[in-house]
C-alpha cells in the first residue's frame, strides 16, 4: 500500500494522540447516554409503570406522571488485578466461608448507564450498603446535575456511606421496615431483608456474639405505583417470611438476587430459592437479577425457566419467571405475559430508499 507524506504525517499524528486516557472516554461507558436518553424520551402509557434493569440489582422505575425511582444503582467495578492474594481480614466472604484467597469477582456486565448524564430523578434508594448496592458516582451526579432537592433514601448504614461521600445529612432519609415514604405518585414501603451476608459483614470477630440489627444495615422495597407494586428484595436470601409479605400486601413484580454459589459460600438465592419466593410472595411475575455482574457467580437463569415448567402444573403455580437483559425495559403491564427479552433489532424502516446493491437477487 502506497502512503504519501502527508496521509503518513497525519496517520503518526494520530498515533502520538491516542492515549489510555483517550481509550477509556473513547469506549467507556459501554452504552455512552444511549439508556439515558430512552429513559428520559419514554412516555409510559396510562396504567402502566416502565422498568429498566441497570445491572447487578439496579432498577429504574418511570411511571406515567414521570416520577422515576432509582434503587442500587452501581457504576463501579470487581477485581481488576491478581497482584492481592487476599481478601481483607473481616471481609464478608471471608467472614462466611472461612477462606482467604482473593475471590476472582470480576464484573461480567457493560455498565449501560451513564451516571453523569443523569438529569432527572425524584429518588436514590438502597437496600443495603455493600459496594455493589450503593454508589458515589450516582450520587456526586445526582447533587450537581439534578436541580430538586432529590431524597436518598436507605437503612441507616447505606445513609452513613452516603454522608461518607458528602451527600447533605438533609437530603439522607433513613428507613427501617414499616416506614412509608411518599414519592411523586408513589409510596415507598420498607420491609424486613432477609440479606444474611450482611449479618456476618463485620469488622471484627462476631463468632458466639448475637448478630447486629438486620433492619440498620438492609431493607427491601415495595414499590406502589399507580399501575402496580414492585417488590426489590435486594440481596435478601431466602426467607419463610417472605410469604408473610405476601399475605399482607398485593405484589406484582418480584425481583430476587439469583447466582451459582461457589462451594462453601451462600450468598445468592437459587432457582428453587426463586421458585419458592415467588409462590411465597403471591406476586404475579418473577424476575431474577444479579446474577448477570460477578463471573465468581454467574448463573444462566434459564434453569429457572426450566424448573418452572417441570414444576408448575403440579404446584399449580400462579406465576411465572421472566427473563430479563441488562438494559432492558420492562413495562407492567403490557409485558405481562412476555417469558423472555430481547434487545430491539432495529431495521424497522428497512425498504425505505431503494437498496443500493449490484442487482436485486445479490441479497
Amino acid at each position: 500500500m502506497n502512503i504519501n507524506q502527508n496521509e503518513r504525517g497525519a496517520l503518526m499524528s494520530r498515533i502520538d494522540e491516542i492515549t489510555r486516557d483517550s481509550w477509556i472516554l473513547g469506549a467507556f461507558p459501554e452504552w455512552g447516554t444511549w439508556l439515558n436518553e430512552e429513559i428520559e424520551q419514554e412516555q409510559v402509557a396510562p396504567g402502566n409503570v416502565a422498568m429498566w434493569w441497570l445491572g447487578c440489582t439496579g432498577l429504574w422505575i418511570k411511571t406515567e406522571r414521570n416520577t422515576n425511582i432509582a434503587i442500587d444503582l452501581w457504576f463501579g467495578n470487581g477485581k481488576r488485578t491478581q497482584k492481592k492474594k487476599e481478601m481483607e481480614p473481616f471481609h464478608q466472604m471471608r467472614n462466611m466461608t472461612g477462606g482467604r484467597m482473593t475471590q476472582p469477582n470480576l464484573r461480567a456486565a457493560p455498565v449501560v448507564y451513564d451516571p453523569f448524564g443523569v438529569t432527572n430523578v425524584d429518588a436514590v434508594l438502597s437496600t443495603h450498603y455493600h459496594n455493589d448496592h450503593i454508589d458515589p458516582f450516582f450520587a456526586a451526579a445526582v447533587l450537581k446535575n439534578v436541580e430538586k432537592k432529590v431524597p436518598f433514601i436507605g437503612p441507616k448504614k447505606s445513609v452513613e456511606k452516603w454522608l461518607g461521600y458528602g451527600v447533605p445529612e438533609e437530603r439522607c432519609i433513613v428507613v427501617r421496615p414499616g416506614d412509608r415514604v411518599k414519592v411523586g405518585d408513589c409510596e415507598i414501603q420498607v420491609l424486613e431483608s432477609f440479606d444474611r451476608t450482611c449479618i456476618v459483614t463485620a469488622d471484627e470477630d462476631i463468632r458466639g456474639r448475637l448478630p447486629d440489627d438486620m433492619d440498620e444495615k438492609a431493607v427491601n422495597y415495595l414499590i406502589q405505583t399507580p399501575a402496580g407494586n414492585i417488590y426489590h428484595s435486594g440481596d435478601s436470601h431466602y426467607s419463610v417470611r417472605y410469604a408473610k409479605h405476601g399475605k399482607e400486601n398485593q405484589i406484582d413484580v418480584a425481583f430476587g438476587s439469583y447466582g451459582e454459589n461457589p462451594v462453601g459460600n451462600q450468598d445468592k438465592m437459587t432457582s428453587v430459592d426463586i421458585l419458592r419466593m415467588a409462590e411465597a410472595l403471591q406476586c404475579q411475575v418473577v424476575i431474577p437479577i444479579h446474577y448477570d455482574v460477578w463471573t465468581n457467580f454467574k448463573a444462566d437463569p434459564l434453569e429457572i425457566l426450566m424448573l418452572y415448567q417441570y414444576k408448575k402444573d403440579v404446584l399449580q403455580y400462579q406465576f411465572h419467571p421472566f427473563i430479563w437483559d441488562v438494559g432492558g425495559k420492562y413495562v407492567w403491564p403490557a409485558d405481562r405475559d412476555k417469558i423472555r427479552y430481547h434487545y430491539r433489532r432495529g431495521f424497522e424502516d428497512c425498504f425505505t430508499d431503494e437498496q443500493n446493491v449490484p442487482f436485486p437477487s445479490v441479497l
